[in-house]
């Protein structure tokens, strides 16, 4: 057990247990439990690092907007700094109302010393998505989900609340991405984290992206096969915003959900491109108004704009609509 703990730093929310204890009972069918579809079905279009050592940094991320942020206690920590970012990082999310912000916490790696406490801090916290570093199989993500499903019991937090992404990082994580996407309910998306891919590929990230073709392409299928999220890698070049939303729009025609971002000025370009258009968004509202209507008469098929349309076409009929909420541009009724 690591001192931090021990000095009273992460207790027990609303329990009766004494700090370090547990139940005594072994998690629960994690099958059975209940997963808030919504919170797991949210909008994520933009996901931002922060570092989960630097206060300065976590004050007062929530008013940058961005749907998720992402605390870092892996990559942007020193080794002889972990535990502190624990501290920040557990006084930051208990003390501090991120407002609507998706609350993500990516752990170190399973291959290090550091991740048990890490889960542990982020559910006693009460994170809203554990991030796995290098996950690369099925098996990583089930060792992850039964230390959540501990945690949650020793600090009494609702089974099922804390949610799962993988980050797909080297060439067997891209391979394994289907089983690694359906391994777990808990499971809400799969991130292309392209800095150790590119590297195991033996190239670079070129302007073009054309590297990460087969990589983007195997995780936005797996995830859509499993029904989950999926998200694009990092753009390291802050300064160049016309490559970045050049990269941002080929990633939403591929058909992803969102990126990850390390700066506060890349969200803007990024909910810009993902808004719908008043063209879109008009063909949408026609869509689930009209097939309401024509359930009612038992009608299946029909035209709109001189376009067939059926039910299939409603799942993405109310994600424009979604899509043009978040982007705050509906002035519709639905």
């Amino acid at each position: 057990k690591h001192g931090w703990k021990q000095r009273c730093i992460v207790l027990p929310v609303n329990s009766s247990l004494k700090n370090g204890e547990t139940s005594g009972k072994p998690p629960e069918d994690t099958h059975d439990m209940e997963i808030n579809t919504a919170k797991k079905n949210r909008i994520r279009r933009t996901m931002m690092f922060l570092n989960a050592q630097r206060p300065s940094l976590l004050q007062d991320a929530y008013i940058y907007r961005a749907d998720s942020l992402i605390f870092d206690l892996e990559d942007a920590v020193a080794e002889r700094e972990k535990d502190s970012a624990r501290f920040s990082l557990y006084h930051a999310l208990t003390s501090i109302d991120y407002q609507n912000c998706e609350k993500v916490v990516r752990i170190n790696g399973l291959d290090t010393p550091h991740y048990k406490e890490d889960i542990r801090v982020c559910v006693a916290a009460g994170a809203d998505t554990i991030r796995i570093p290098k996950c690369e199989t099925r098996d990583d993500v089930l060792l992850v989900e039964k230390l959540i499903a501990e945690a949650e019991k020793e600090y009494n937090r609702p089974e099922g609340s804390t949610l799962l992404m993988a980050a797909a990082e080297s060439p067997r994580g891209v391979i394994n991405a289907l089983a690694i996407c359906e391994a777990s309910e808990r499971m809400m998306g799969i991130a292309l984290s392209a800095g150790d891919y590119t590297r195991n590929l033996h190239t670079v990230k070129s302007d073009s992206g054309i590297e990460l073709l087969g990589a983007r392409s195997q995780l936005i299928i797996a995830a859509r096969a499993a029904g989950v999220q999926c998200f694009d890698t990092v753009y390291l070049d802050v300064d160049n915003i016309e490559g970045f939303k050049k990269e941002v729009a080929l990633i939403k025609q591929m058909g992803f959900d969102g990126k990850s971002l390390i700066s506060p000025k890349q969200i803007a370009p990024v909910h810009e491109i993902f808004a719908p258009t008043e063209k879109e968004i008009r063909h949408a509202e026609k869509i689930i108004i009209q097939l309401e209507e024509n359930k009612k008469k038992g009608i299946g098929v029909f035209t709109i704009d001189g376009k067939m349309v059926d039910i299939a076409l409603l799942e993405g009929a109310q994600r424009t609509i979604s899509y043009a909420k978040a982007a705050g541009v509906y002035k519709g009724t639905l």
